[in-house]
């Protein structure tokens, strides 16, 4: 009975406390589903799936030392990429060997291995003899690296890529949007470079941190790949991404019809890949340095004239099959004797040469690069000249590459970018200036870097007497002023072709002109007084 009795006052007990638990918990349901009550604040949304963090500046590089030159054979690092056919070629594949063109004409070897990641620190340490890097990468790390840059190998036409949402049309559409790339890789030089031609700042963003609306807004993966990922996961987000293939294929096949290439550097000379070599090394081994260039010529010559010779060299080294190895080298330009002269040789504003590309990235990467140091540090074009003899046949030729007709002549620009010339008033003779000489050179330079590209000039006035002129005279002397202004924007326009044709031999097959008069204004009276550049580019 004492024991019944027990039990029923314990399970009194534990009623009671339930029933109070229950009462505690009644105010905070009722307020939540009181519609009156004020919203919960939103949560943050959740970190982006691939997204780094963005860097103030270049990782650090270890310090310099010579490399040591042991048993006759020469370390190489490279990646698999089709712009180093023609060495691994001249090498008969990766391996060391004495059938190989290094060996049988200079005496050494080459040990080739292949690594995707950065090999700055191992080059400049004297870990590594030799690498591979493009132009305008180097000009980010140049501060940091001893070496020499004695050969280019190629250009990649068509490796890199833009890839972006389907209603993104020209690269001026991307100004307020965001999106993904690898921070300081020759992918998203492609992309600051169009930019900059486009008049559009670019912006580093760290994840969640709000778009700037008057340019291209960055996130960062660790590489091109990642970035292909992190924009194919989130199409909403994101407005597209810089890359290469075979991402660049993959994202656009998965995205059905959602995402589109916007370009790629078939046509643009502004990816040019160079071999750097340790520079305690190359100053104690001039004839190694003589030989490996040698040696990256003659291979190129030779699967630049038959791309099959090279075919089973490229399966025992990368595993491509023939179709892979065709595909991959029609997207590479493998640089012949005087196409390396003419790339060394070239001066800053000489579009596609070294120096060109090396100080647009510096221009590009202003924000990040401290204590630049200019291309002449690194050029030594000696081993060339010392080999010169060899290629006396050889020609300059780099040739656009063509998949499509051109768009007409008010179609579908690359970009566009809006130009003050400055005239006389109220007519079409050019001012003599500094500001109307740099534009000279701008507009030549973007035709340089482009094999077979265009322009478009498109004239306009201002329209702020448009309405005196109704004032005066109504519709018809708006309508007979309007015809007049069509063609004082037209001879403006015709005025810089001509000024292009006969003062920077530009042929006037790639130059066009039309006059919009007062049709469209953009702002103030000076920003009216314009010539708008429309550059096209080869397809």
């Amino acid at each position: 009975m004492k024991k019944a009795l027990i039990a029923f006052l314990f399970l009194g007990l534990l009623g009671l406390g339930y029933w109070r638990w229950q009462s505690q918990q009644k105010p905070a349901t009722q307020v939540a589903s009181n519609p009156s009550a004020p919203a919960a604040a939103t949560a943050p949304k959740a970190p982006i799936k691939g997204i780094a963090s963005t860097l103030d500046e270049p990782a650090a590089v270890m310090p310099p030392a010579t490399y040591a030159y042991k048993d006759n054979i020469v370390e190489v690092e490279l990646s698999e990429y089709a712009g180093y056919a023609g060495l691994i070629y001249a090498n008969g594949g990766l391996e060391p060997n004495e059938n190989s063109y290094f060996f049988k004409t200079h005496g050494f070897k080459l040990k080739i291995a292949l690594s995707e990641s950065e090999n700055w620190s191992p080059l400049n340490s004297g870990r590594l003899a030799v690498t591979a890097t493009t132009a305008d990468v180097l000009a980010v790390y140049a501060n940091q690296m001893q070496v020499v840059v004695p050969v280019q190998t190629s250009y990649s036409r068509g490796a890199d890529s833009i890839v972006v949402r389907e209603s993104i049309k020209r690269i001026n559409d991307l100004k307020g949007k965001i999106l993904v790339a690898s921070q300081f890789a020759e992918s998203e030089f492609f992309l600051r470079y169009l930019a900059q031609e486009a008049n559009l700042p670019v912006y580093n963003l760290q994840e969640r941190e709000k778009p700037k609306s008057d340019g291209v807004n960055l996130h960062y993966a660790d590489d091109p790949f990642i970035a292909g990922d992190v924009f194919a996961a989130n199409l909403d987000e994101y407005a597209g991404f810089v890359g290469w293939e075979p991402k660049v294929s993959e994202v656009v096949e998965q995205a059905h019809g959602k995402a589109h290439v916007l370009v790629d550097n078939r046509n643009l000379l502004i990816i040019a890949d160079v071999l750097m070599v340790n520079k305690g090394f190359a100053a104690q081994h001039p004839e190694v340095v003589k030989g490996l260039v040698d040696g990256t010529l003659y291979g190129n010559d030779v699967v630049r004239t038959d791309p099959t010779k090279a075919f089973a060299v490229l399966k025992k080294a990368f595993k491509w099959d023939e179709a892979d190895s065709k595909a991959n080298l029609a997207k590479v330009h493998l640089s012949n004797h005087p196409e390396n002269l003419a790339f060394f040789g070239g001066a800053a504003d000489a579009a596609g040469s070294f120096s060109s590309i090396y100080q647009t990235s510096l221009y590009a990467y202003a924000n990040f690069v401290k204590h630049n140091v200019g291309p002449d540090r690194f050029i030594n074009t000696q081993p060339l000249e010392a080999v010169k003899d060899h290629y006396t046949k050889q020609v300059a030729n780099i040739e656009p590459i063509r998949t499509t007709q051109n768009a007409g002549i008010e179609g579908s620009p690359l970009l566009s970018r809006n130009v003050r010339f400055l005239f006389e008033p109220n007519s079409y003779q050019l001012a003599e200036s500094a500001q109307n000489s740099k534009y000279y050179v701008d507009i030549k330079r973007l035709l340089d870097v482009s094999p077979g590209s265009t322009v478009l000039l498109r004239g306009h006035v201002d329209n702020g007497q448009v309405e005196d002129f109704r004032k005066k005279g109504g519709d018809a002397l708006v309508r007979r002023m309007g015809l007049s202004a069509v063609q004082l924007s037209r001879d403006r326009a015709n005025a810089v072709k001509s000024k292009l044709m006969k003062d920077y031999g530009i042929g006037a097959e790639r130059i066009e002109i039309v006059g919009r008069g007062w049709d469209e204004p953009v702002g103030t009276s000076d920003e009216n007084r314009r010539v708008e550049v429309y550059w096209f580019t080869v397809e």
